[in-house]
């Protein structure tokens, strides 16, 4: 059976784009190597799916680092507001939490798969799991066919290649894709894993002294080997046996990753900010009216509620200073000392956990080979692309779901028109 548009990948810019072509009339075959849709969309949002960010389009752009102002043009046609809207039409309330960030009101990712699932269904689609694709074939400057492992070759006017990066391989992302780009004649710009725990070979990471601890509000930030500061995020991180992780962490992996390919050190230096609300004179002065109330008791029974008391004791000893040492036997230079660890702990990182372990895959088919009204190929007529097989990425909080909604939507859309007028 020959079909208008073929979509690879049935992973949220997959799911999208089926529906996208099929509601613009296109006869649409959705295929996946494994044997159930959505699994990626399923544990989404810690399994409650963040199905986008209510944050402005100028906003969201920011929180998008890789190539986000690609997607202006993609976002003055099909937004984040489209996708509150799309999903409530099929049935999914959705609530705003904090930062901007949406969730149906179930907090159940199932609910927005089924619903996905379910729409799929009353378009007509046609849905082949288990079916692994071989290559895509071209003709002329044209999509001809797509190769199924088992041998079909399934006859199209158009094909829309949402298979997904490197991360997260047990869902299905295992870069299959940028094989038939390149075909194609697209350029894949270098992977590299983003939003995924740093590793450290620091002393205190190795003897696991650190490990389990949770660090809440601080700033995280990256250095470079000149003592620049390369970027900076606040939130929550945690240590851990090989290093650190939590959402700041995250935030600065890909600045961790690019650091040290640029300046081959080897190791960069990261910083701990455990007040960023206080700048030091003010947090010195702070710690230092605090201590002076009580002059006679242990210096750690008093600044018990500045810190988590395993980091509180981590940073005294840093300081050189016992816990149990008496308020008036410290000097003015001791306590600013201390405090200068509070604004600046540095310790050295040595990278991350593998792409296969992030949660996002940075680089792949470059942007610019892809028209960004359409999501077309800018190589071969019929092709589209969508979702994180393109060279965009975002911080996680609903941006790189809403990027591939977003690029699926119009992928879809634009494949079927294609095909129509062929």
């Amino acid at each position: 059976m020959n079909y208008d548009c073929i979509i690879i990948g049935g992973g949220p810019s997959g799911l999208m784009a089926s529906v996208a072509a099929a509601s613009a009339g296109a006869n649409v075959l959705l295929l996946d190597k494994g044997d159930q849709l959505g699994r990626k969309l399923a544990i989404s949002g810690g399994g409650r799916c963040n199905v986008t960010n209510r944050l402005p389009v100028d906003e969201i752009i920011k929180h998008i680092p890789g190539n986000g102002r690609f997607l202006y043009s993609a976002f003055s046609i099909f937004n984040n507001e489209n996708i509150i809207s799309f999903f409530e039409e099929l049935g999914i309330k959705l609530k705003e939490e904090d930062n901007g960030r949406m969730f149906p009101v179930s907090n159940k990712a199932k609910d927005v798969v089924n619903a996905l699932l379910g729409k799929i269904k009353s378009l007509g689609i046609t849905i082949r799991t288990n079916a692994p694709v071989k290559t895509v074939h071209y003709k002329d400057g044209s999509v001809e066919s797509v190769e199924l492992r088992s041998g079909d070759i399934l006859k199209t006017k158009s094909v829309v290649i949402a298979s997904g990066g490197k991360s997260v391989p047990h869902t299905g992302s295992t870069g299959d894709g940028y094989a038939w780009a390149e075909k194609a004649g697209h350029t894949i710009t270098e992977l590299y894993p983003t939003e995924v725990p740093i590793v450290s070979h620091e002393d205190f990471i190795k003897s696991k002294e650190m490990q389990g601890l949770a660090l809440r509000d601080i700033e995280l930030s990256v250095w470079n080997p000149k003592g620049k500061l390369i970027k900076a995020h606040k939130g929550d991180m945690l240590f851990t046996h090989f290093g650190i992780s939590g959402p700041a962490v995250l935030r600065c992996s890909q600045y961790v990753v690019k650091a040290l390919k640029k300046f081959s050190t080897g190791t960069i230096e990261m910083r701990i900010d455990s007040h960023p609300e206080w700048n030091e004179e003010k947090l010195f002065q702070h710690v230092s009216s605090m201590l002076a109330e009580e002059p006679k008791k242990a210096v750690k029974n008093i600044l018990k509620n500045l810190l988590p008391e395993r980091y509180l004791l981590f940073l005294l000893q840093r300081a050189e200073l016992d816990p149990s040492t008496a308020v008036d036997q410290l000097s003015k230079n001791t306590i600013r000392n201390f405090v200068q660890l509070l604004k600046s702990f540095s310790f050295s990182v040595h990278g991350t956990l593998s792409i296969e372990k992030a949660f996002v895959t940075g680089g792949g088919i470059s942007i610019k080979e892809v028209d960004p009204k359409s999501m077309a190929s800018k190589m071969m007529q019929g092709l589209y692309f969508c979702g994180e097989v393109l060279d965009l990425h975002g911080y996680t909080g609903g941006y790189n779901i809403t990027v591939a909604f977003v690029t699926g939507h119009l992928a879809g859309t634009n494949a079927a028109h294609h095909a129509s007028y062929q």
